[in-house]
């Protein structure tokens, strides 16, 4: 091995590992590299280098192509397969020049190749040309996570931005809604109690008449007959008893969309976890129920003992809105699927259901769980589900920031937690964890939980 050590003032930075299972080939490597400044490790074997690089990621390899057991070709491959050494720069130092053997050493990833034998002064620039380029990498990388973070954080600012205009704005319909339903609902429920005593009446007297006047004339019994008053006095308790549901019923959505919605209490707040749940489902009942393409959506409800937790009560009603809107979703379209396909088979039997469930979970905290019995999730889809602006449903049906939003309902505003558990076939269930008692911790301090 023939070359020339030229002895620089210069001192390098660097972190060089020499294989060569020569000794005296790696004696004089080191020693040439050592005079120029670098931190030099030797290994003699592909398997030592592998360990080697286990220990402390070198800064570069020179790595010799002719060795027993691991030639530098399977060393190299090896050390690209491993993403914690896939980006070391490897330098090829070999006494074989054939143009094939370079285009290999290029195949399995090196960066360069050096033929035996060389002038300590290439060898040298190369190194530098590789410690210069790493180096610029390095900083490309971290430009590109800071430029990430800042898409990330534009991101959250947006979402953030949507979500207030949207409470915003659907306290101002609700507030309308309630005002406008409220006032003729009143009346008209506050009147039906009179109209029940004034039908009452009119009863009443029609039956005292028949005992005092049990002869009738021909006309009233011609009237009373064509008529038919006792069906007409029967179906008007009916009518009565109808209206008295339909008012009930305007009233307790009004009072379910006020409770829903709840702007006049932005601050935090304890208040029972239930009566969120129950006013999001009295909204959502309609899209329960049976439709053409699917039975009637079973709610199973298994709630546990809890305290009144601290929390927002508009924004944490909405992530029960989006995740149980989200369940009906995936089980409507696993239906849909079914009967376009009748000859796949569904996961959700017959009985399409939705599965809530609240108890005290470890430390103070409020554990609830939604699970369906739809579909699933893909394993490929399921990292990203809270990622904003990602949605795997049509465009003209979701934004992808329905779970987004609810991400930094629960653990950016109650410090809490929110995950996801599901497989194709097997249903999907959210878990979410809130405090009893809130804390101020800094937004910052939650980490999103796919950060790359």
């Amino acid at each position: 091995m023939n070359f020339v050590i030229e002895q620089s003032n210069t001192q390098r930075t660097g972190n060089i590992l020499v294989v060569d299972d020569t000794p005296d080939n790696l004696r004089l490597l080191a020693a040439m590299l050592a005079t120029q400044g670098y931190e030099v490790r030797k290994a003699l074997s592909g398997k030592m280098a592998i360990t080697a690089c286990q220990m402390l990621l070198p800064d570069v390899i020179l790595l010799d192509i002719n060795m027993p057991d691991m030639d530098g070709y399977q060393v190299c491959q090896c050390l690209k397969e491993n993403s914690a050494t896939a980006n070391i720069p490897v330098i090829f130092i070999s006494a074989l020049d054939d143009i094939l053997d370079k285009v290999k050493a290029f195949d399995v990833g090196g960066v360069d190749y050096i033929t035996k034998p060389f002038n300590s002064t290439e060898v040298i620039l190369r190194i530098e040309n590789q410690l210069n380029l790493r180096k610029l990498q390095l900083q490309l990388q971290q430009k590109n996570r800071l430029l990430e973070q800042a898409l990330s954080d534009l991101k959250s600012a947006q979402i953030q931005q949507i979500q207030n205009e949207k409470m915003i704005a659907l306290g101002k319909l609700v507030g309308g809604i309630a005002h406008e339903i409220n006032n003729p609902i009143s009346s008209i429920y506050g009147n039906l109690e009179y109209l029940e005593q004034y039908h009452q009446d009119i009863i009443d007297l029609i039956n005292i008449y028949q005992q005092e006047y049990p002869e009738v004339s021909p006309r009233i019994q011609a009237y009373t007959e064509t008529k038919d008053i006792n069906f007409t006095l029967e179906d008007l308790n009916s009518i009565l008893a109808e209206m008295y549901r339909g008012s009930n019923r305007i009233r307790s959505i009004v009072l379910a969309l006020q409770n829903f919605a709840r702007q006049d209490e932005a601050k935090l707040k304890k208040v029972d976890i239930h009566e969120g749940i129950e006013s999001t489902l009295l909204i959502l009942e309609n899209r329960l129920q049976t439709s053409i393409n699917r039975p009637k959506i079973e709610i199973i409800r298994n709630y546990g003992k809890l305290l009144p937790v601290d929390c927002y009560v508009s924004e944490l009603n909405q992530v029960f809105m989006h995740l149980i809107d989200n369940a009906i979703d995936a089980i409507a379209g696993e239906f849909n699927q079914s009967k376009s396909h009748p000859q796949t088979t569904s996961s959700l039997g017959t009985t399409p259901m939705i599965h809530i469930s609240t108890q005290m979970s470890k430390e103070n905290r409020v554990a609830i769980a939604i699970t369906d019995n739809g579909p699933g999730i893909p394993p490929e889809t399921l990292p990203h589900i809270f990622d904003p602006f990602f949605s795997t449903k049509d465009v003209n049906k979701g934004r992808g920031l329905g779970l987004a939003i609810s991400y930094q309902i629960i653990t950016q505003k109650h410090h809490g937690t929110i995950t996801c558990d599901s497989l194709p076939g097997k249903g999907t269930k959210f878990i979410l964890e809130i405090p009893i008692t809130q804390t101020l911790i800094s937004p910052g301090d939650v980490n999103h939980p796919n950060p790359d």
